[in-house]
């Protein structure tokens, strides 16, 4: 591991000003990434910023009916809040299937955010990889695919998002919360937090130099059936091949309002307002599917996940529709 400096701020906007002051320096909260990127000299950090003591881990009720999570709420702690298990259960439910009970009561919210994908050549340092060494080349793209992209991708790269939160906030609609050194904040809707890789998979977010997640912020609860289906490649805790967050509402069997986001398919949460139109108009899973997997390619490894995102979907239907 390389040396580094460390700094515990005071203020979140003492944090803010350090990140922007000091050259390559990284915030770090549970660690739960980071540790393990450094480790490896994938990440080498100058500067570590510890945000632990910033007044940040609160989950609040806001003036629109909604919920405000700071950004250092726990992962467990927010998945057994009563008001997100009530009103928000996709979200519980999609926090329950991330990680193991440990990793849970060290992972923080805007750190589950700022996941870094879990491709195995962007791990692999002596393979070429854009993400690492932009210009590189993307290994991925003819080699060992199966986690890989199948929608939203370049020939820059092909590397899928890891995070089960983050696919439940976007079917949400959260909003993202940011500060900056001068102590001004700005939002963001989740659905543009996460970048697709174009010519720039190092770019991830639309997080500017020096600035700080603070919160997500949830609207209003949604009505309809909560569901949050993950497939993976072994029972316990692993990534997902295939995720859906669902919340769907219905009326005789037939769904009459629908919110559909994916994970495992692509640099970002996946979700395509076509699909929920195309399910209310149609009653159809599979006309859905069909506006999800718009332009959808595999790269041999992968390509079982075009037909496994349909009967996915179906079956989250099917649930939904029987509740």
């Amino acid at each position: 591991m390389k040396a580094f400096t460390y700094e515990r701020p005071a203020t979140v906007q003492d944090a803010a000003k350090l990140a922007a002051e000091r050259p390559n320096a990284k915030f770090i909260a549970g660690g739960t990434n980071l540790l393990d990127l450094m480790k490896l000299q994938i990440e080498t950090p100058a500067t570590l910023i510890d945000v632990n003591r910033l007044p940040l881990d609160k989950v609040e009720a806001t003036q629109e009916g909604g919920l405000r999570v700071g950004a250092l709420v726990r992962n467990s702690d927010l998945a057994a809040d009563p008001r997100v298990r009530k009103d928000y259960a996709v979200l519980a439910k999609a926090l329950l299937a991330g990680a193991s009970g440990q990793l849970r009561n060290k992972a923080t919210t805007a750190g589950n955010l700022l996941q870094r994908t879990r491709c195995y050549y962007f791990y692999d340092t002596a393979m070429p990889c854009n993400k690492r060494e932009p210009g590189s080349g993307c290994s991925a793209i003819g080699g060992f695919n199966r986690i890989m992209a199948v929608v939203g991708a370049s020939e820059a790269c092909i590397a899928t998002n890891p995070s089960d939160m983050a696919v439940a906030m976007r079917a949400l609609d959260a909003t993202v919360e940011m500060m900056n050194p001068d102590g001004q904040s700005r939002k963001i809707p989740i659905a543009d937090f996460h970048k697709l890789p174009g010519d720039t998979p190092q770019i991830e977010t639309e997080l500017r130099k020096g600035e700080i997640i603070t919160a997500v912020t949830l609207p209003k609860p949604v009505a309809g059936t909560h569901i949050y289906r993950k497939v993976r490649d072994r029972a316990s805790y692993a990534f997902a091949t295939v995720s859906v967050a669902a919340v769907i509402a219905g009326e005789g069997g037939k769904p009459t309002a629908a919110r559909l986001a994916f994970g495992g398919l692509a640099h970002k949460p996946w979700r395509v307002a076509e699909a929920e139109t195309a399910l209310v108009q149609t009653g159809s899973a599979d006309a859905a599917a069909d506006a999800v997997l718009k332009g959808a390619r595999g790269y041999g490894s992968n390509d079982f996940k075009i037909p496994l995102t349909r009967r996915t979907l179906r079956a989250v239907v099917a649930q939904a529709t029987r509740a």
